[in-house]
């Protein structure tokens, strides 16, 4: 299944990994803003997940989260998705495009002024995002915000009240797989151009989760420190995960069913 963001001329022109099930873009940064700059300017809906290890690891082990990733655009996060290229194809990305650190580079470097709706995480951190990127990015707008703890039953009332927004970018931080069900499912009946699955940028723009010093980040480790903030939550993700993740990773590069292709 070819993500239904791949009508956009730039998007085909862009060399990709195959993981398991997933075709990940092989970007640098400034052509992953390029590519949201594009779908703005251009109306083009755009929609995008962005795979770690834990993201590839579920796809593996869900086919029908794999097929709601398909459908989308994919950009790569993490030093799990750079390794699993390296073992399946013999070479990385060019960039780590994680969402805490692109998104905040998109509103900085876009160039045009966006209409933003954010979706996700508890109320208090939602509105504390909200207030920082209204203060750090005074040339967009926030056009609406809400937390994303409902129910099944408020999602129509939701796309109702995004749709009115008319927003440019839609920011979905609801963690996997619910974020990227809720992109593919129902992101055309909110009208925003671009929607991003987002993951924990809320609680970080916030200040509620506090990202790992520089020197950790660089060297890769920063799920480390994340486990060593949230050991209950996040131990079952890491401890196992990523074993089973890199033995799926060897696997895969043996079983020869994953290949790097250009578009």
């Amino acid at each position: 299944m070819l993500a239904r963001n791949q009508d956009i001329d730039f998007i085909r022109e862009i060399d990709t990994a195959e993981i398991g099930p997933l075709s990940i873009l092989r970007m640098e940064r400034d052509e992953a803003i390029d590519l949201v700059r594009t779908a703005v300017l251009s109306r083009q809906r755009l929609d995008i997940a962005i795979c770690n290890a834990h993201t590839i690891l579920s796809a593996l082990d869900d086919p029908a989260y794999a097929e709601t990733l398909q459908s989308l655009t994919l950009f790569n996060d993490g030093l799990g998705t750079e390794l699993a290229s390296k073992i399946i194809h013999g070479k990385g990305f060019p960039d780590n495009l994680n969402g805490t650190d692109l998104v905040p580079a998109i509103l900085k470097e876009i160039g045009v002024p966006l209409r933003i709706y954010l979706l996700g995480a508890a109320e208090e951190q939602v509105r504390a995002a909200r207030a920082h990127i209204a203060e750090t990015y005074p040339h967009h707008s926030i056009v609406g915000f809400r937390n994303g703890y409902f129910d099944l039953g408020d999602v129509e009332e939701i796309c109702e009240t995004v749709k009115a927004a008319s927003p440019d970018l839609l920011l979905v931080g609801m963690g996997n797989p619910r974020q990227e069900r809720f992109i593919a499912q129902h992101a055309d009946r909110t009208g925003a151009t671009v929607a991003i699955g987002v993951g924990a940028l809320f609680d970080f723009m916030s200040g509620t989760v506090i990202r790992a010093p520089k020197p950790i980040q660089n060297i890769g480790l920063e799920w480390l420190f994340r486990l060593l903030q949230e050991p209950r939550r996040l131990s079952k993700r890491y401890l196992i995960g990523i074993p089973r993740f890199f033995y799926k990773m060897h696997a895969l590069k043996r079983s020869g069913k994953a290949s790097s292709s250009s578009k």
